[in-house]
């Protein structure tokens, strides 16, 4: 199961990064580094959501499920190491005099 969910999160981040890629910046020009985006909107304007923006958010949607998922599933894998520090070695304090 630990693999599937690996490989389904491999494939989703490789998708992610392509459709972002993909997109069109919105105020790329240079006004738009300073806040001159002709627009009296709080973000800018606004049009409708394209079919990349769509993919986007279920892409990231999915990534986050699925990084929830095997986070849960490793845990439970590791059940018997529960402390940060279990395997670090234990110094000796100098004997006081």
């Amino acid at each position: 199961m630990i693999y599937l969910l690996v490989v389904v999160h491999v494939i989703v981040c490789l998708f992610l990064i392509g459709v972002v890629l993909l997109q069109q910046g919105k105020s790329a020009d240079l006004a738009g580094a300073f806040g001159g985006q002709g627009s009296q909107t709080a973000f800018g304007p606004r049009g409708a959501a394209s079919i990349l923006t769509k993919m986007t958010a279920w892409a990231a949607v999915l990534f986050m499920v699925v990084s929830i998922g095997l986070t849960i599933l490793l845990s439970r894998a590791n059940n018997n190491d529960h402390s940060v520090l279990s395997g670090a070695q234990t110094t000796q304090s100098a004997p006081k005099k």
